[in-house]
């Protein structure tokens, strides 16, 4: 069993900057961030292999959104910049095994979600 604790969401103009933490409690291969807006299906919008540090990024968060490791805090980063509204979603933290099954939108153990609203 995997516990992920998220932090770091709240409200913000667009344009602006945001970072996202979440601390596992033990490692996984795969770890990586998805969204939900409302009236929406789930996406995979980033996530890195923790052995080699090989990142992922949807084509809609290419450069503007990183994904980074501290190996010494357990701890993943999703630094989101230049944000904009269709940003807005509550965003989960999510571990597996397998960095694939994460870019499909799924994953074995899942945070309690952080709220990012992006106002124009």
């Amino acid at each position: 069993q995997v516990q992920l604790v998220e932090s770091g969401g709240g409200s913000v103009q667009a344009g602006d900057s945001l970072r996202l933490s979440c601390a596992a409690s033990r490692r996984t291969i795969g770890m990586g961030w998805l969204r939900q807006a409302p009236g929406r299906e789930r996406e995979f919008v980033a996530a890195i292999n923790w052995s080699t540090a090989f990142t992922y990024s949807a084509d809609s968060v290419k450069g503007r959104f990183t994904i980074s490791r501290d190996s010494a805090k357990n701890t993943v980063y999703l630094q989101m910049n230049s944000l904009k509204p269709e940003d807005t979603a509550v965003y989960y933290c999510a571990a597996d095994p397998s960095v694939q099954r994460l870019r499909e939108g799924r994953g074995a153990y899942w945070g309690q979600g952080t709220q990012v609203t992006v106002s124009s």
